[in-house]
């Protein structure tokens, strides 16, 4: 379970009309040589959030993060923290820290060292700041490591150490720029709860930039996902997966199939939609309007596509088709089976590999049905 998604019984922040945000961009755009990077922006984050930019490379997330941090200054609307007007305040005036990706530690301090530094460039007082290297060291699991340099350490050590260095400096947000693109999988699965788990203990906010998608589901209480310079959907990890808002977002997050057709009953209870391409009907539940006669998209994502030999439901009409099965990707714990329909289209199903491969029930070339729920689909106008 993500952590945007854990059960509460009060409202979010951002669900809260009484609640004021911590940090606003209202109408951000920065341009460099004409070209937008950053594309008329306004989004609102909360203390104690760990909030994600997403996107792919080029997208504007790095850029929005510099405006918040003031290494770049927009070409237009305001950035404000705690109410403050922070548009043209230097970086070092903010209440704000950032962990670059390279981690960027000086190669001849000490673990202790390195975190130490921007406190005594503060001037702190020798025994505070022993007291918050310390719980710093203990918080980052490096206590017996302060002695060691940075070659010395590992990926994930290193990523620590330049955690602690911004965190001792006790900022309201701390911005982190791919943190853990540098890590392997297996490390970087295991860095990314230590992450979150740091954050709640302090309750700082977090704004993280990735273009890791696993890796913002994990680990935000919201995300936006970015496109062009703009931010096309914000939500909590379950709204951006399973209620995407338009082509873009359904495809960019996980995947996806989309059929495409023209709505035929727009009713309260439902939209049906007729899609020659899915072989089928399309009956969804729960989804927004859109007018008889309007040409939209239903997205289903693969582990909610039911596939058998045999029809689930016998004279099924409406969410149900078939095909051949094309191509079987074998992922270990599932198997994303590729079905050719007869218009052509692909459709990919995940089934959880229960049997072993020479027991597996669906093979290459079998005619399968598949089929899936009325509330499975979302319909997309976007």
């Amino acid at each position: 379970m993500a952590i945007g998604d854990r059960p509460s019984m009060k409202l979010e922040p951002w669900q809260d009309p009484r609640a004021v945000p911590s940090i606003v961009f209202d109408h951000i755009s920065r341009s460099f040589e004409g070209a937008m990077a950053v594309n008329n922006v306004t989004l609102s984050i909360y203390q104690g959030e760990f909030f994600s930019l997403l996107g792919a490379s080029g997208c504007g997330k790095t850029t929005l993060l510099r405006l918040l941090a003031g290494f770049e200054t927009p070409s237009s609307g305001q950035v404000s923290i705690d109410g403050m007007d922070m548009t043209h305040v230097a970086p070092y005036n903010r209440p704000v820290n950032m962990m670059f990706q390279s981690y960027a530690l000086f190669p001849h301090m000490t673990v202790e060292q390195n975190i130490s530094f921007g406190l005594k460039q503060e001037g702190i007082a020798r025994a505070q700041i022993r007291d918050r290297v310390g719980l710093m060291l203990d918080l980052v699991h490096m206590g017996k490591y302060a002695a060691r340099k940075p070659h010395q350490l590992s990926g994930g050590q290193r990523q620590r150490v330049a955690l602690a260095r911004c965190l001792v400096k006790q900022p309201r947000v701390l911005l982190l720029d791919e943190p853990l693109a540098a890590l392997d999988r297996q490390l970087r699965e295991r860095t990314q709860f230590e992450l979150v788990h740091i954050q709640e203990s302090l309750g700082v906010t977090f704004i993280m930039v990735t273009h890791d998608q696993e890796e913002a589901m994990t680990m935000s209480t919201r995300i936006g996902v970015m496109e062009e310079g703009k931010i096309r959907q914000i939500g909590t990890p379950t709204e951006i997966y399973e209620y995407p808002n338009s082509r873009f977002v359904a495809g960019f997050i996980g995947e996806m199939n989309v059929f495409e057709g023209f709505v035929t009953e727009d009713e309260a209870d439902h939209v049906l939609i007729a899609s020659e391409e899915s072989g089928c009907d399309l009956y969804v539940s729960h989804s927004a309007s859109a007018p008889v006669g309007a040409q939209v998209a239903v997205a289903i994502r693969p582990e909610k596509v039911m596939i058998s030999k045999e029809p689930i439901i016998q004279h099924q009409v409406r969410n149900m088709t078939r095909g051949i099965v094309d191509e079987i990707a074998y992922l270990g714990d599932v198997s994303i089976y590729h079905i050719k329909l007869a218009s052509g289209k692909k459709v990919l199903a995940t089934l959880t590999n229960q049997f072993r491969l020479a027991e597996r029930p669906i093979n290459w070339d079998d005619e399968v049905y598949l089929s899936w729920r009325p509330e499975s689909g979302v319909v997309l106008t976007g």
